[in-house]
Formats: structure tokens, C-alpha cells, sequence
């Protein structure tokens, strides 16, 4: 399998997907591919204004997008792929679109065949197993949280240690040690902004600045860096 899998699209102050399209140009190769992309997690904007976002910023890399939506039929649309994209925004609604149009397990299968995979925010959280390290408000039943399960570990995308003053509620660390009391063999990786988790077959390795926080029922949450070893997170 071959996934490029971000945290987060934008960093303060830098245009839309602009940190990460080398890494998607590297990711994706010289020749011109032309992706299928997934913008399901869209909400408060329209599918047509998050392919041309994204599309932008592929042409300046040498490729490019077509969004799953101008498809009568997604699953045929899935089949031919020669890539996939899927992008961030509400997971729980990018979920139950994907469920209504059958092609969860499909893109699974694609994928594993060795079709490219491209994913940030919500787009990187249904790679794993299920969609419930998302840090998004459940705004519509997703009909399952199961998903696409390339990768035996669940992410949370744009981790962040920092507690808010004045807020007395829950950090994201206290979310992520209730998730793996209830799931005591699974690994969750707090991948923080600027950074993106690169696999080529068995070959697992950060990308960016920042360490990402490995969390595991019974250990201490350790920070692991771009040189160190990634793959036992793949071992199930």
C-alpha cells in the first residue's frame, strides 16, 4: 500500500494545502496523474468550490483532481480510479456519504491493491479502523463507525497538548486515554500540524517538525521524531 496521511491542510497564515503539495508531489510521482477526489466531509460549502480549491493547488504540482460528484455511478467511479483524495472537514458526514454510496470498502480494496491514498484531517481519520478518534461535532449518523482500515492504529488529526485558559473541560490527551481504556490494543497517534504520516508497502514514517504522541493503553504517551521507527504501529 502507498498512503500519505496529514493532519491538517492549512497551516496560520499559508495558503490551502500549500505546506504538504511537494510531499503530494513526491507522493504521486512526475508523471501527471489526474486523482479521484473525495469531498464528502464539505459541509457549509459546496463540492464544486472544494474540487476547485484543491485542484488549484494539484496544478501547480502537475496534477490533478475530479471530484466523485460529477459521477453517476461512484463505485464504477472508485473502480477506475488511479488515485484517491480524500479531503477534511466534517468525518461523520464524510462517512455516511461515503456508506450511502457503497464505496467504503471499495476504496479499501483499491487501495490495497496499490492505488495511492491521500488524506488530511478527516480524510486521514477513515483510514483506520473506525472514525472514533475524530475530533469533529457528530452532526449526522454516520450508520456505523467503521471505516476504510488500511491501517491497524487510529489518528487524531491536528493533536494539540495545549489546555486553553479558562477551560475547565477535557484536554485532548484526557479524550484519547478514555479511548484507549475502552480499547486496550490499539495504538492512537496524535499527529500534530505540519506533519503527515508517509507508508510505501511496510515502510511507516513521520514527515514534518514536530514529534507525534503515540498513545497506548498501559504505557506512557511517548513523542517519537521524523528518524525514529514507525513500523510496530503496523504489526496488528
Amino acid at each position: 500500500m502507498r498512503l500519505l496521511l496529514i493532519s491538517n491542510s492549512t497551516n496560520p497564515g499559508e495558503a490551502y494545502l500549500d505546506y504538504p503539495k511537494f510531499n503530494i508531489k513526491n507522493f504521486l510521482g512526475d508523471k501527471p496523474v489526474k486523482a479521484l477526489f473525495i469531498p464528502y466531509a464539505a459541509v457549509t460549502f459546496s463540492y464544486d468550490e472544494y474540487e476547485e480549491k484543491v485542484n488549484n493547488r494539484f496544478n501547480e504540482i502537475g496534477h490533478s483532481v475530479v471530484s466523485i460528484h460529477h459521477f453517476d455511478d461512484p463505485k464504477k467511479a472508485v473502480e477506475e480510479a488511479e488515485a484517491i483524495v480524500v479531503g477534511g472537514g466534517n468525518t461523520w458526514k464524510l462517512v455516511r456519504t461515503m456508506r450511502d454510496n457503497g464505496i467504503i470498502k471499495l476504496i479499501g480494496k483499491k487501495v490495497k491493491k496499490g492505488v495511492p491514498y491521500i488524506g488530511w484531517s478527516a480524510g486521514s481519520n477513515v483510514a483506520c479502523p473506525t472514525l472514533r478518534t475524530t475530533n469533529d461535532m457528530p452532526i449526522i449518523d454516520p450508520k456505523g463507525f467503521d471505516v476504510i482500515n488500511l491501517v491497524p492504529f487510529q489518528i487524531n488529526p491536528h493533536y494539540l497538548d495545549a489546555h486553553p485558559k479558562g477551560h475547565g473541560g477535557e484536554t485532548r490527551e484526557d479524550r484519547i486515554r478514555e479511548f484507549i481504556t475502552e480499547n486496550q490494543e490499539t495504538y492512537v497517534v496524535g499527529l500534530r500540524e505540519g506533519t503527515m504520516l508517509q507508508l510505501e508497502g511496510k515502510n511507516l514514517k513521520l514527515i514534518g517538525k514536530k514529534p507525534a504522541r503515540i498513545f497506548k493503553y498501559g504505557q506512557e504517551p511517548k513523542e517519537l521524531k521524523e528518524k525514529d521507527d514507525f513500523s510496530f504501529l503496523m504489526k496488528k
